[in-house]
């Protein structure tokens, strides 16, 4: 899919499952539980060796999939999850030299801040789409609250720390486009292939969207 920009990112879905798989094998089931249950957007973390095969089964596979690379913390894994058919790019927070790796790549990026300085310093670089990582540990929603004053023109996908029971309260933030959480695929349930249980779990988040 051809995301033009952080906000078509965010209007996909209100929640981005974070992914984290072990076996390359359960990524087309797991995608197509997700976009069963309402959602189209798949955060697969390069946290494991299984990440990368993951991105490219489901980029072929699943066509109404949008996959996303997370923990992007090199230039070279920016590149690899490119080539690997990646829709958009996650990082948990952003280097110069990051930055000009996830900008060449074309595709559409959510570089990691956690403070007010990282994001004026991206917002000068003309991305307004960003990260909140990691979001309860760095301040939560009084924190992003409190940004949306002087950054108004910023929106986030705050991500760490947030649950099924938190996600609705970020989500009515005016500057929150999304939330990133891994709840939607438990472990146990990717281990034991329960794609049911998962594509229940997404259609209660797809419900989360704020309707005002």
């Amino acid at each position: 899919m051809d995301l033009r920009s952080s906000d078509d990112l965010f209007a996909l879905a209100p929640v981005i499952p974070v992914v984290v798989l072990s076996d390359p094998a359960a990524a087309v089931p797991l995608a197509r539980a997700l976009v069963a249950g309402g959602i189209s957007a798949i955060e697969v973390t390069l946290r494991t060796d299984a990440a990368l095969p993951a991105i490219e089964r489901i980029a072929a596979e699943v066509p109404d999939a949008v996959v996303g690379a997370g923990t992007v913390t090199t230039p070279e894994q920016a590149r690899d999850a490119a080539k690997a058919g990646a829709d958009f790019l996650v990082s948990p927070g952003c280097t110069d030299r990051l930055h000009e790796a996830l900008h060449d790549t074309g595709l559409c990026y959510l570089p990691g801040v956690s403070t007010a300085s990282e994001a004026m310093t991206l917002l000068e670089q003309g991305v307004t789409g960003l990260k909140f990582f990691p979001a309860e540990a760095a301040g939560g929603r009084t924190y992003l609250k409190s940004l949306a004053g002087p950054l108004p023109q910023v929106r986030f996908c705050p991500t760490g720390g947030i649950t099924a029971a938190t996600a609705a309260d970020y989500l009515a933030l005016p500057n929150v486009g999304c939330v990133g959480g891994t709840w939607l695929t438990p472990a146990d349930a990717v281990a034991a292939g329960d794609w049911v249980r998962v594509e229940q779990l997404a259609w209660e988040a797809a419900a989360l969207r704020p309707t005002g």
